[in-house]
């Protein structure tokens, strides 16, 4: 960050690496599947990029790390951190395992692409004014208010250390359409919101403020990285 907002705290969104389903694109709520092994390199990729003393993500400088309870997310963890990475995090009781970040609950359509769900919709007489979407027709309501659970958490956790006074930096672990909803509840809009994101198999995003303000939340849309002396 740029001396004006050094040491503001930020958000760490860590998409789990790729597993069966996501490669194809079939909704994947909770099903439990694990990560190929395509997926397991594109994070070791990303662990040895971003994660590190002075990278990107400084496990230093974690005040606490969220993780969804589904396999793919606990496996994209361990990995992240390794080992020793992960056991002084855990010891020092800064990683909670939390149903606030599993994926979205599909229900009937748990598995499937989404034309096979306008389809079926279609099939059914539904929908005869505009397609299915699943951030106007899915199950915006619920997952708005276990994010907003989460989002207060963090909130009271970083609002004290705007100014860097202490190491306030949040990882979570999780999801493709969770992260992507908890990053527009971050942003404070609805769900429905037309706002297009993307972010790839064991891919990072960043949040943090603007104005070293707790009230003003920001999505980092681009970071700077200084040569290695």
């Amino acid at each position: 960050m740029p001396d004006k907002d050094a040491g503001t705290p930020r958000v760490f969104l860590v998409r789990h690496g790729e597993t069966e389903w996501s490669q194809n694109g079939r909704y994947t709520g909770k099903t439990d599947l694990p990560l190929t092994s395509k997926g397991v390199q594109q994070v070791l990729g990303t662990s040895k990029i971003v994660i590190g003393p002075q990278k990107l993500i400084d496990p230093a400088s974690l005040a606490h790390v969220y993780i969804s309870p589904r396999t793919r997310a606990q496996r994209t963890f361990d990995l992240l951190l390794g080992d020793a990475g992960k056991k002084e995090l855990v010891d020092a009781g800064k990683v909670s395992t939390t149903e606030e970040l599993a994926e979205w609950d599909y229900g009937a359509y748990e598995g499937l692409l989404t034309h096979q769900i306008r389809q079926r919709r279609k099939e059914k007489g539904l929908d005869g004014k505009r397609a299915w979407d699943i951030w106007t027709d899915g199950s915006a309501d619920e997952v708005s208010a276990r994010l907003d659970t989460l989002i207060a958490k963090i909130h009271a956790l970083q609002a004290p250390n705007m100014r860097g006074e202490a190491p306030s930096d949040v990882l979570l672990v999780a999801h493709g359409h969770l992260l992507r909803a908890f990053a527009k509840r971050w942003l404070k809009y609805p769900l429905s919101f037309p706002l297009s994101m993307m972010i790839e198999p064991g891919g990072v995003g960043i949040l943090s403020y603007q104005h070293r303000n707790v009230e003003e939340p920001a999505l980092l849309l681009g970071v700077g990285f200084p040569l290695e002396e």
